[in-house]
């Protein structure tokens, strides 16, 4: 087969989306040396990118071609002018086209794959800007019905797509994200330093990961870590010197976060270092005495799985996929409940039997997610495309 894929979100995105693409087809370049492959990104004009990526120019059947637009223009020239201008006028005649960031362009004769990685702007739309949330409302549903088949992160996902698209259920595939090696207890505690000291951290912390947006709900973290903050009292000698750091780039209506560490006297005590290199978080994990993320809505959570990966005891919510991925392994509350939150959050910090048993789950169930497992299923989607 000829399969023809928009990896813009690969090259162009450090985190989220652009982690999972690069993975992904890093998976699949290393199980598949028979199909032809051809990437195209869109870069723009002296745009190089500055995100990992595995060299697709080294391997026969892959070619990553880019072309001087950025996927702002190509989304103005496809989804808002919708000029019907075919995908393979960039990529060459293909049998298969993958779109793996939400939105399908204009294909002629490929057979087309979409993945749908959430649907947090129907679900959550307080969530979103106004701006955004229209453009996703009218463009994701359009490509979902174009698609010839769609690709979900997870079940949870695969339900909102039947229930809020009225998608079949047959056309939908679900693949989960893997955790990649990397992601492992570290030993040599030594080897920690450099990422301590790189981003300033503290002693003693727990961590969150993810994009400032009200969905990742990192308000209602940091009033839970205050309200740990103000019962300090019973607990264990040094546990007044625990920070909060929470890590990831700005996105969007995050002013609220600022604001509530603010009013609640946290500006010392609640961190942010910003966006992470992805090189850095196995040792961010590792320093980090638990994760978590009261998410509201995630359509897989890749951080919590990958902090499970590294041994770090992991507290999260319990709605969308989240379940679904970290199982038994950590901590669940409902996102809104704050109180509940700092008492599962003091739970992991104080019961040694408990942190054990959580460390011991979770490296487990992060070994059940894969990244060849993923490609070979996302494999088994483009053969049966071709048929």
């Amino acid at each position: 087969m000829r399969i023809g894929v928009d990896y813009t979100s690969a090259v162009r995105q450090g985190a989220g989306i652009g982690r999972l693409t690069r993975c992904i087809f890093q998976a699949l370049a290393e199980i598949d040396h028979e199909n032809e492959y051809r990437l195209f990104a869109a870069m723009g004009r002296g745009q190089p990118s500055n995100f990992p990526t595995f060299q697709p120019s080294n391997l026969s059947n892959f070619r990553l071609k880019t072309i001087p637009l950025s996927d702002r223009e190509l989304n103005v020239v496809w989804h808002r002018l919708r000029l019907p201008l075919p995908v393979e006028l960039i990529t060459g005649p293909v049998d298969v086209f993958h779109s793996p960031d939400f939105t399908l362009p204009p294909v002629w004769r490929a057979r087309a794959v979409l993945t749908v990685h959430d649907l947090s702007f129907l679900r959550v739309p307080e969530c979103f800007t106004g701006a955004l949330r229209r453009y996703l409302e009218r463009v994701v549903p359009r490509s979902v019905r174009r698609a010839d088949h769609v690709i979900a992160d997870s079940h949870s996902t695969k339900r909102d797509l039947v229930e809020l698209l009225g998608t079949p259920a047959g056309k939908v595939t679900v693949i989960h994200s893997g955790v990649e090696p990397r992601f492992r207890p570290i030993v040599d505690r030594a080897a920690l330093g450099p990422v301590r000291q790189r981003y300033d951290l503290p002693e003693r912390f727990i961590i969150s990961v993810g994009t400032l947006q009200p969905r990742k709900n990192f308000a209602t973290l940091v009033e839970a870590f205050a309200r740990l903050k103000s019962e300090t009292g019973n607990w264990k000698p040094g546990a007044r010197s625990l920070k909060l750091v929470i890590a990831g780039g700005r996105g969007w209506l995050y002013e609220e976060i600022f604001a509530r560490v603010e009013a609640l006297g946290l500006q010392g005590d609640v961190l942010f270092p910003g966006f992470v290199a992805d090189e850095d978080l196995p040792a961010l994990y590792n320093l980090a005495e638990a994760f978590v993320l009261p998410s509201l809505y995630e359509g897989f959570g890749l951080p919590p799985l990958e902090a499970m990966a590294c041994g770090t005891p992991v507290v999260t919510s319990n709605v969308s996929s989240l379940p679904e991925v970290v199982g038994d392994a950590g901590l669940m509350v409902e996102p809104a409940d704050v109180e509940s939150l700092a008492v599962a959050i003091e739970r992991v910090l104080e019961d040694g039997g408990l942190r054990r048993e959580m460390v011991q789950r979770g490296l487990a169930r992060a070994k059940e997610f894969t990244w060849e497992r993923a490609a070979r299923r996302l494999l088994g989607v483009y053969t049966r495309m071709e048929r």
